[in-house]
């Protein structure tokens, strides 16, 4: 069944109006008609719900029972990611929150090559991201939409930096793939450079303030991939920390 985030509260067996986003993608583009079902989604609960009436400009649907359940990761993980440009940056934010992170802090650092401009150029650009994140959690299942927190430098995400979280600086190395030991209780921020990676100064600044740095191997990955993988490995450390029992790998 289709699923289509709302921006309000949900409220179970009631009538509304579908959202505007909701209305053009299920009315407009998919070419919806009265008696059709969908999903609706918002803060981590969900109802279906039926459309009872379309106009030219909006439509009122009912709802049913509402379920809570967020699909979400067991665990708590920040991705600091340094923007890139283009279908990069929207490939990234993309499977980073069909992977489960629940923050993306965006970032700007020295090899950064977006340029943010105006107020309002920064606000159009969070606000697409915002609809990415958005348009991949109706895909996956999820009901909790990643925040998507305004850039600052990459000096300032690392002044914000305390012993609440662990920090882990992704960085290729000669040696194999490792993963330092994580204790899964606290909250993660991974940390990713853009298309041309983090200087050498940025590195040890990050390092300098807490951060530890984690190998994905001798490879240098896209600054796309890295997301996937960090993500990725992360799920199946925490799922063999449980299956252990411990909670810490």
């Amino acid at each position: 069944m289709r699923r289509f985030y709302h921006p309000n509260i949900l409220t179970p067996n009631s009538e509304f109006t579908l959202s505007a986003g909701s209305y053009h993608h299920w009315v407009k583009v998919l070419r919806a008609k009265a008696g059709d079902s969908a999903v609706l989604f918002h803060d981590g609960a969900e109802t279906p719900v039926t459309l009872i009436e379309i106009t030219k400009s909006s439509a009122e649907v009912r709802s049913g029972e509402l379920t809570h359940i967020t699909r979400a990761n067991k665990f708590t993980v920040e991705l600091g990611l340094v923007m890139s440009r283009g279908d990069r940056m929207d490939y990234a934010l993309q499977k980073a929150t069909e992977l489960g992170a629940s923050r993306i802090q965006l970032l700007l650092s020295e090899r950064c090559e977006v340029k943010l401009g105006s107020a309002e150029r920064t606000a159009k650009k969070i606000s697409h991201f915002e609809q990415v994140v958005i348009s991949a959690c109706e895909q996956s299942g999820l009901n909790l939409v990643p925040e998507i927190l305004p850039p600052i430098t990459l000096k300032e995400y690392c002044d914000s930096f305390t012993d609440q979280a662990t920090q882990l600086l992704l960085a290729p190395s000669d040696t194999d793939l490792e993963l330092p030991q994580i204790d899964f209780e606290q909250p993660l921020q991974v940390i990713i450079g853009a298309e041309g990676g983090l200087s050498d100064h940025e590195m040890e600044l990050c390092l300098e303030s807490g951060a530890t740095s984690w190998s994905l191997g001798p490879r240098v990955l896209r600054c796309e991939t890295a997301p996937v993988v960090a993500l990725a490995l992360l799920q199946s450390a925490y799922h063999g920390s449980m299956n252990r029992g411990t909670g810490i790998l």
